[in-house]
């Protein structure tokens, strides 16, 4: 039997807890003017979603759901899915095949060493959200020591967030990942996060993401 639309909508929200509500604002930017989502509670964000996106309200909630990892929500609402949408890959123009870059400043090794490539699988929006939940308050000395990261840039990244910590540590891997461009694998990550001192279920995480 077919739901009330908002109703189900509001019941989604209501499931989240609080970072991931505003996780799930976040992730919506690229859709909804940040401006009507930043202050926006869980009924306004409702009637904005159901406004935006007449009759594709849910299927949009889902796609960013699938990205928090809360497919537990999907399933229990039913939720109708987007097609998957291969996540943007900027290849360099002159060759399909990925190679390591000369830079020293490249990867994250002493010296300029690149980590191997164990797998070359690139990480998605959805696996760094999910390191970014698993990081502890030490993100500015993993950005700077361990991911090459300026803290001009990762004070910047905390005054758009405002309050929400795992908005920092999710953006701060963006930028790591836009930086890296097709060197971000799981494996490349994971090497930079080994000498760092953080909960071993991240290394974890990845090493799990590396079987895939």
């Amino acid at each position: 039997m077919a739901r009330d639309e908002r109703a189900t909508l509001l019941e989604v929200h209501q499931a989240l807890s609080e970072e991931q509500f505003q996780s799930l604002k976040f992730l919506l930017e690229g859709r909804v003017p940040a401006g009507l989502l930043h202050p926006a509670s869980r009924p306004e964000l409702c009637r904005i979603l159901l406004q935006r996106f007449p009759g594709n309200s849910l299927r949009v909630t889902a796609g960013i759901l699938r990205q928090l990892g809360r497919l537990d929500l999907i399933e229990r609402f039913q939720l109708p899915l987007e097609e998957q949408i291969p996540e943007e890959t900027p290849w360099e123009p002159n060759g399909d095949t990925p190679k390591v870059r000369g830079d020293p400043t490249s990867g994250c090794r002493p010296g300029g060493i690149p980590a191997p490539l164990v797998n070359p699988r690139r990480l998605t929006e959805k696996d760094l959200m999910q390191v970014a939940q698993r990081l502890g308050k030490e993100w500015q000395e993993v950005g700077i020591l361990h991911l090459g990261l300026e803290r001009s840039r990762l004070e910047q990244i905390q005054e758009e967030n405002p309050g929400n910590p795992v908005l920092w540590n999710f953006e701060m891997l963006r930028e790591w990942r836009r930086r890296e461009r097709h060197e971000a694998t799981v494996s490349q990550l994971r090497s930079c996060l080994e000498p760092a001192r953080l909960d071993p279920a991240i290394l974890d995480f990845l090493q799990s993401l590396q079987g895939d």
